[in-house]
Formats: structure tokens, sequence, C-alpha cells
């Protein structure tokens, strides 16, 4: 007999910003697709136009939440939680360590949990204390208590392993799809929309809060003189101090242009064209931003955070975390670089392996 999944910890899929989201709209319809498991995805219903729907095999349900940066995520994870109880679901997997909350309470219940740990969201800066004492919490009863731990990074399993003596662990990287680009005409058609010209913009792809760093690229861009544009794909889920003032500088400076957030063949053709991908993050769990651009053969500047120092590129990538003025000075010695082969570099970040992977740990119990 099969067994069946509830997923929670996502904001929904499908199309809905976010590396998490990212994340799960390409792994559960590939073990539907390759193992025919039983999988519903749970959504928040501010992101998702569905009550209840179908994506690619994976049954999606949409539950109530507010939009409060602080209480969303854990009141949703509460919701889903007992949502999972009443269906009796056999295993619970469970995203992110704002929602590790839930895990005493669906082990209580009797319920298998698989717990995916992304990223160690307290060190973000638009935390409170309140609400990073929450995520820590979080992070803690997730180690604790949930049957199996997925992280995404050896620096994450190491760290799990220094912090908490969870010596078990999986490591199961995040991945990347080949790109999928429409034809030619298509592409132009995408370019011409923000008045961009191939190889002629530096593009960085995040959420405007403030663990992403786009100020720091702004003022970086600003020092460098590049005369190409600086592209940013993007915004904000909730608008914050921060993101307003962002946004004002951005529209303030020559030659930057702001598209939102995009998703698909858009994203993937302005991707395509782009010359280089930049990464200014203050904090990541495995990006995979920087993985979709290098699956584009960009070549990368990236902060030198232990995340992004896990993806092993050359040395020469990356910049001091958070300072402007060394990655001005890379930007001006890596514009017009030639395109980058990362064949190697990316065949351990392959979604059919990784959903071989994380099957076998949903069919690790006994």
């Amino acid at each position: 007999m099969n067994k069946s999944i509830l997923v929670l910890g996502t904001r929904g899929i499908p199309n809905v910003p976010g590396g998490v989201e990212s994340h799960c709209q390409s792994l559960y319809p590939l073990l539907v697709e390759k193992y025919a498991l039983d999988i519903i995805v749970t959504a928040r219903k501010p992101y998702v136009p569905y009550t209840e729907s179908v994506y690619e095999g994976v049954k999606l349900k949409a539950l109530p939440t507010m939009t409060n940066k602080s209480l969303e995520a854990p009141l949703h994870s509460f919701l889903a939680a007992f949502y999972a109880i009443k269906e009796g679901v056999d295993i619970v997997h469970v995203h992110a360590i704002g929602s590790g909350l839930v895990i005493p309470l669906l082990r209580l219940f009797g319920k298998k949990v698989v717990f995916t740990h992304h990223s160690q969201n307290y060190d973000h800066q638009k935390w409170g204390n309140v609400a990073k004492f929450i995520l820590r919490l979080g992070e803690k009863w997730a180690m604790k208590y949930s049957s199996e731990v997925i992280v995404i990074s050896d620096f994450m399993q190491n760290l799990m392993n220094e912090k908490y003596g969870r010596n078990d662990t999986h490591l199961i990287f995040n991945g990347v799809n080949p790109p999928q680009l429409p034809a030619p005409s298509k592409i132009n058609d995408y370019l011409s929309k923000y008045d961009l010209k191939p190889r002629d913009y530096i593009i960085a792809v995040g959420r405007f809060s403030q663990e992403k760093g786009l100020d720091v690229l702004l003022e970086a861009y600003k020092l460098s003189g590049i005369k190409k544009k600086l592209v940013l794909v993007g915004d904000s889920d909730h608008v914050t101090e921060y993101s307003y003032r962002l946004k004002n500088t951005a529209r303030e400076m020559d030659n930057v242009i702001l598209t939102g957030f995009l998703s698909g063949e858009e994203l993937h053709s302005i991707f395509s064209q782009a010359d280089i991908f930049v990464l200014p993050s203050f904090s990541e769990g495995l990006p995979i931003a920087l993985l979709e651009a290098m699956s584009f053969s960009l070549p990368a500047i990236v902060s030198d955070i232990p995340a992004n120092k896990a993806v092993h590129l050359d040395e020469k990538c990356y910049f001091p975390c958070g300072d402007s003025q060394k990655l001005a000075a890379l930007l001006t010695m890596t514009v017009d670089q030639p395109l980058v082969c990362y064949a190697e570099y990316l065949k351990k970040y392959d979604w059919q392996l990784i959903a071989q992977q994380t099957h076998d740990v949903f069919f690790s119990f006994r």
C-alpha cells in the first residue's frame, strides 16, 4: 500500500515566488510521476487562486492564514498540522524552521515527520527578537523531534551536528532544471519589454528583504561606473521600510530596471541573455537563483557567506559580504567575460537524483 504524504511550510505551488516554493514545485510532481505517491501540498490562501486543485498529479489544498510576516507561517503550519491529523496521512514533510514548531504536535498524534532545513532564517535582519526566538525554537524542536531530517548543504549538515548532535541527517541538495527557452523571437520580445539587449545587463534575483543585500549591490553598481544596465528581478511579499527605500533608490538611479517577480519562460529568457549574475546575500540556504544562473552558464559574483561557499565556485567569484567597494571592483573585472561551463558542478543538483533520494528517506521508516 502506498504511503500518503502531506507537505507544509510552503506558501504554495505553482508559480509562487520563493526558494522553498520553487523547491516544492520541482520535487513533488517528480515523486508522483516516478513513484506514484499520494501527495498533498498545503498552500496559504492569500498566495494562490484555489481552495483545492491539482498540479501535475500533486493534490493542492489552500488553508487560511493572516498576511503578517511574523505570524503567517506558524499559524498556517498549525492549521496544516491539524488538517494532516484529520486526513490521516502517513508522513508529514515539513519545510523551513518557522514550521518546526508543529513537529512535536504531529509526533504526539503518531505522525512520521520528515523535516527539510532550508535556511537559518533567524539570521535575517528583518526579524525582531521575538521572531528570532520563535525561529530558533522551531529549529531546535525540528532537530529534536523529527523522525528524519534533510539538509540541503554540507555546511548545514555539519552545523546541525555541532549544535544539536543530530548526526543522522540526510544531505540532499536543492536542484536546478535544464534551461527551457522559448523561440528566439519570443526571447527578444521579453528583452524589449524592459529595453534590454543580449549580454548588456547584470542580473540579480531575490526577494526585496534585507538579507538579500540588494542595497549593497545598488551601492556597488553606482561605485563601479559600469554602463551595462542592472536588472533586479523580484519584489517583497509585504511592503516594508527596507523594500520601499530600496525601490525608491533603484528608481532614482540611471540604468536600473525593476521587473517585479518573474517566472517561467519570461524569467528564463531574461536570465539567459545576461552578462553577469550577482548574489550579494547576507544569509542563504542553498540558493536556487545561483543554481539557475549557473545552468545558463552566467559568470557569477556571490557573497562569501558559508551557504554560498558551499557551492564551491572558483575563489575569484566571491567578495566579502556587505563590502560594496570590493563588489564594485569585482563587477568591473567580470563584465564581458566568456560564459562559463558549470556542467560538472551541476551534476549533484539534478532533480531526478534529488527525487530518488527524497523517496528513499520517505521509505526508510520501518
